[in-house]
């Protein structure tokens, strides 16, 4: 175990970290709970980095700045946060605390303890547990708790240190971060800012935003002003049925309220298709599941699937990619999609809020430049499978 004190240097290289956030002793008679918790992690193996704010003897002999930036960097650095708070409204009032618990309690890396007789933990406790981050009563089952969820780790060095564990292991960052290094550039830090956790105990970071400093190596300089948004790779399918004219050719279009578009009814307009929040699945798999979850339509001999290719939609903001696919309707097929369409039938999941409806257009109708209803990227995968 690796303990870095308050403004010493940060290790090059860190496999998993814990800062242990909480109320700090001003005065040598005061609790410094922080002992203990070495103590404890020394107990449970922990073989990681142990980010402490504050001095080998407790106290406190620094620039209040210094402290302060030192702080920040390290808990954009931590893999988990574990606020311990024993608070003490004459010796540790923990008014810090509760501020680096406002910026924190819901980025993924936060866990909670505090002793059943510490006042005014009320408020804390309430987000906790409305973010399902992890209560305790104990330090030893805090601690615990953190080490449990760190596991094994993961090696980063220099700017990959800023990439939180929780983030680093998602096949959609490794994704991205392994085209990055193909092509030669360099991530040499990255923030947090927003994450999207679903799953048991919202273990699951759906979709983040991480601001980064790439290493440009072609123009031997950093970008540092971009973010990107990620989420997992989608996997589409354009179902259509052919005419002699190109452009009379019908195309299955799904129809669903989300709350992102603009167009004059609310709805977008887009390919039957989605993602898997299981690693390691097969988009081919992803793509026939749903196909007959948004439109009713089972496509079970493999042969008649085409694979088109997969790109990413929109290169300058969203690191994800649509795996696409294309099959070819008969008459049977495109009369029961038309069935579903004038009937309004109602696909979907609604436990997850998803509705959807089938429609079905001829390509000239979709191309409308006067039509707002379909946006350029499904116009896209549309035109990379009819013309693939």
């Amino acid at each position: 175990m690796q303990v870095v004190y308050a403004l010493q240097d940060i290790p090059r290289a860190i496999t998993k970290s814990i800062f242990l956030a909480g109320p700090s002793p001003r005065e040598q008679n005061h609790l410094n709970w922080r002992r203990e918790a070495l103590e404890i992690l020394e107990e449970l193996g922990f073989d990681g980095t142990v980010f402490l704010p504050i001095t080998g003897d407790g106290l406190w002999k620094h620039s209040y700045v210094d402290q302060i930036d030192w702080e920040t960097t390290t808990l954009n650095l931590a893999d988990q946060i574990v606020f311990w708070v024993p608070r003490d409204l004459e010796t540790l009032p923990a008014f810090t605390t509760n501020v680096e618990w406002g910026i924190w309690f819901d980025s993924g890396k936060a866990i909670l303890g505090f002793p059943k007789d510490a006042p005014k933990m009320r408020y804390l406790e309430h987000h906790a547990k409305a973010q399902q981050v992890p209560i305790y009563d104990s330090l030893g089952d805090t601690l615990k708790e953190a080490v449990s969820r760190l596991g094994a780790g993961a090696e980063r060095i220099d700017g990959e240190r800023e990439v939180p564990l929780h983030i680093w292991k998602l096949p959609h960052f490794q994704n991205w971060y392994q085209q990055l290094k193909v092509a030669g550039n360099r991530l040499d830090g990255a923030k947090l800012l927003w994450s999207f956790r679903v799953g048991p105990n919202k273990g699951f970071a759906f979709a983040y935003v991480l601001q980064v400093n790439v290493y440009v190596a072609a123009e031997q300089r950093n970008k540092v002003n971009e973010f990107i948004i990620s989420r997992p790779d989608i996997a589409t399918v354009v179902a259509y049925h052919p005419r002699a004219n190109l452009l009379a050719t019908e195309v299955v279009i799904v129809k669903e309220f989300r709350s992102p578009v603009c167009t004059e009814d609310g709805y977008v307009r887009e390919v039957p298709g989605g993602s898997s929040l299981k690693p390691g699945v097969d988009p081919l798999e992803t793509m026939v599941h749903e196909l007959k979850e948004e439109t009713g339509l089972i496509i079970d001999d493999p042969t008649r699937i085409m694979k088109i290719g997969a790109r990413q939609i929109y290169g300058t903001l969203l690191t994800h990619r649509a795996h696409v696919f294309a099959v070819k309707l008969n008459d049977e097929e495109l009369e029961f999609l038309k069935r579903q369409e004038s009937g309004k039938v109602v696909h979907g999941v609604e436990s997850e809020t998803e509705r959807t409806y089938v429609e079905v257009h001829r390509l000239c109708d979709l191309i409308d430049c006067d039509s707002k209803a379909i946006d350029w990227g499904t116009l896209g995968m549309i035109f990379g499978a009819l013309l693939g």
